[in-house]
């Protein structure tokens, strides 16, 4: 391929980085302007759910998006790099769990775990923390050896993004979900919703080429 066609991570990067903060703008503007706000107060099933929804499309699948690409950020690799990597991803599990952990509290349909997006939610969440424990013991504390952390290496970021990629699809589901939930018409507030869900889609995308594409010629 000609050098003058070749595309580069870095400026994927940089689109990601722009979609990252549209997509949170627009959650925010979503929840706090035409939804009751969030809170953890479980007295109000509608804010606890809220809550959910911003831990999981901002913490779970944005910062998670963010820790996948930040090695494609930073020109240097260092020790500093990887660090950042790992605290991004705990931000995320984290955020994910807390995230279940509300939606259990909010009660909102009779039975849990009957829906597509549950069953979804549920896998990338286990299979996120599966991930961070493995990477974690592999590649920081206590670490394998050089050779065994070379030869796992393409498996972490292929099941890396697997898992990415169904973080992303479950908050496309849960965002049908709420459209059914609160029957939205044509309306603003479904603009909102349907611009998050496309950036979203968006926002994955840049993640991946990010990934497979060279950082620089």
């Amino acid at each position: 391929m000609p050098h003058s066609y070749q595309l580069y991570a870095f400026p994927v990067t940089i689109f990601a980085h722009l979609l990252f903060i549209a997509v949170a703008t627009l959650v925010l503007i979503w929840l706090l302007k035409f939804r009751e706000g969030v809170a953890v107060n479980f007295s109000n099933k509608s804010e606890i759910l809220n809550l959910h929804t911003l831990m999981m499309m901002i913490g779970f699948v944005l910062v998670g998006g963010e820790a996948v690409i930040v090695h494609k950020a930073f020109e240097v690799k260092s020790r500093s790099v990887k660090v950042v990597h790992l605290l991004l991803h705990l931000i995320a599990l984290a955020s994910g769990i807390f995230g279940v952990i509300l939606v259990f509290k909010a009660e909102v349909h009779p039975h849990h775990m009957v829906t597509l997006h549950s069953w979804l939610g549920m896998i990338a969440i286990c299979s996120f923390g599966l991930q961070y424990m493995l990477a974690f013991c592999t590649y920081f504390f206590p670490r394998a050896e050089m050779s065994t952390r070379a030869s796992l290496k393409p498996w972490h970021r292929l099941i890396g993004m697997v898992i990415f990629l169904l973080a992303a699809c479950t908050a496309e589901t849960g965002i049908v979900q709420r459209f059914q939930f609160l029957e939205l018409g044509r309306n603003r507030e479904a603009l909102i919703l349907n611009f998050s869900g496309l950036l979203l889609f968006l926002f994955a995308v840049s993640v991946g080429l990010s990934v497979i594409l060279p950082r620089y010629h």
